[in-house]
């Protein structure tokens, strides 16, 4: 199924989005909020144990943990999270994680190419 395209040219409220976004029993879920040429924005939520394997994106990515904690790894480099902490990939930087605990991110995919 296609992801819906949020105009550029139009503001947008995406409320209520934690509450709205519990982390499920051995399972990783997401949520697209934005999602344009310029910026996709998606939250995520894992449950304790749940990865993401080794992968890489062509857009320069924020990666903001919201609760819990999370092992993240760039290009080698493992960086364990805390809420709050805040992680910047460079196009094309390998990247993966494993939620140490119940937790939910924000990721913000960037395309300066786009704008």
């Amino acid at each position: 199924m296609a992801q819906r395209l949020t105009d550029l040219a139009t503001s947008s409220a995406h409320l209520g989005v934690l509450d709205a976004l519990a982390v499920t029993a051995d399972a990783t879920t997401s949520r697209v909020l934005v999602n344009n040429p310029l910026v996709r924005v998606v939250y995520f939520a894992f449950d304790t144990g749940e990865l993401l394997t080794t992968h890489s994106s062509p857009r320069a990515v924020v990666v903001h943990l919201l609760d819990g904690a999370i092992r993240f790894t760039v290009d080698d480099t493992e960086h364990p999270m805390a809420p709050g902490d805040v992680l910047y990939l460079a196009p094309g930087a390998q990247h993966s994680l494993v939620a140490d605990a119940p937790s939910r991110l924000s990721l913000v995919m960037i395309d300066p190419g786009a704008a």
